[in-house]
């Protein structure tokens, strides 16, 4: 399916501009189809056709293109983020079931965008801890992106982050990698955490820790030293 895509998806660009798609990108817009397929809210009758990863690819380069132009980078490097750019092609190559229309088209999409991002991830980065990046965020770090924020913007507040330059390695960054590279690898990293619910992502993309296990961590007391026990008799009983 990655070698159909890539053959038929116009990728390249005149002008002089380089195109580099990391692997995990490809892989995520072909689990997009795949999960469309077996998603029970989607009508089979109607199918999901080899044409959904491929004019998504093409999107989600054009989307990288257009960041790119406006930052003055020459190296185009599509971000897994990028694919929600192709939502009014992918909401187009489906039909929905009664299940699909009550959650409505986009949404259902949205659902399949970071469901794939959350395999393709956990394929990835199995066995590895990434527990520094975040307790980061568990303690109150945050990290505002947007759809447009550079490749050196992007790295410099990445930068900050413990542990994450080496999970962005493990995505397939070298050391001393383009910054548009680096960049995408750190954008599926973020992707990645945020489709396990390990930390959360706003409609702006901005990132921070879990909105739904940080009021439990907070929420933990200390035990007491003593538990009052009541026994018969009306005594009371203390273990220590």
């Amino acid at each position: 399916a990655v070698a159909i895509t890539a053959q038929e998806a116009w990728t390249s660009r005149p002008g002089g501009l380089k195109v580099e798609i990391p692997s995990y990108v490809r892989e995520v817009v072909e689990e997009v189809a795949f999960q469309a397929r077996a998603d029970r809210k989607i009508d089979k009758r109607s199918g999901v056709s080899q044409r959904l990863p491929i004019t998504t690819l093409e999107l989600a380069v054009s989307n990288a293109e257009r960041r790119a132009l406006a930052n003055g980078e020459t190296l185009i490097v599509p971000r897994v983020t990028d694919i929600y750019a192709a939502l009014p092609s992918i909401t187009g190559k489906f039909e929905l079931e009664y299940e699909g229309e009550l959650r409505g088209a986009e949404q259902v999409a949205r659902d399949l965008i970071r469901s794939s991002v959350g395999s393709v991830f956990t394929s990835l980065f199995e066995g590895v801890d990434a527990r520094r990046v975040i307790e980061w965020f568990d303690l109150g770090g945050s990290l505002p992106l947007g759809d447009g924020t550079s490749a050196a913007e992007m790295v410099k507040q990445a930068h900050g982050v413990q542990g994450l330059g080496e999970l962005a390695q493990q995505a397939g960054a070298a050391p001393g990698a383009a910054g548009p590279v680096l960049a995408s690898a750190i954008d599926f990293v973020l992707e990645g955490l945020y489709a396990q619910k390990k930390i959360s992502r706003s409609d702006e993309r901005g990132y921070s820790a879990n909105a739904e296990a940080t009021p439990r961590r907070a929420a933990r007391r200390e035990e007491p030293a003593d538990e009052e026990i009541r026994v018969p008799g009306g005594k009371k009983k203390y273990y220590n």
